[in-house]
């Protein structure tokens, strides 16, 4: 059974790069290299005596990662949005609006959590 047709024209079409001027290509590497910075250099896990210590740096660490990923999603939903009011297409404005309030709860969701549990 086939799940895809195969068209014969997508066959011969050539693949283009979105075009991304030498301004974006700057932003873009230092917004990268504030995302490495706010992972890799804020949050260690230090093993301690304490099993409790122990948990609880592993925890800052793995909602430093949460956070990073948050942070991302943050800046591909603000994009998004722009690219959207440029080429006013509402479904990837709607889009666009969904990946950023995704990536605002990311980003807060130990600050949530805590909020949430007391």
């Amino acid at each position: 059974m086939k799940l895809f047709k195969k068209n014969e024209n997508s066959q011969n079409k050539a693949t283009q790069k979105l075009p991304m001027g030498r301004k974006g290509r700057k932003a873009f590497a230092v917004y990268a290299a504030l995302v490495c910075c706010m992972v890799f250099g804020t949050t260690t896990a230090f093993a301690a005596n304490d099993p409790i210590a122990v948990v609880n740096n592993l925890s800052n660490f793995i909602f430093g990662l949460i956070k990073a990923v948050g942070m991302i999603m943050l800046g591909f939903g603000i994009v998004q949005v722009g690219l959207s009011l440029k080429s006013h297409d509402p479904s990837q404005r709607a889009n666009g609006f969904l990946t950023l309030a995704g990536g605002v709860v990311i980003t807060f969701a130990k600050e949530i959590l805590t909020l949430i549990t007391g």
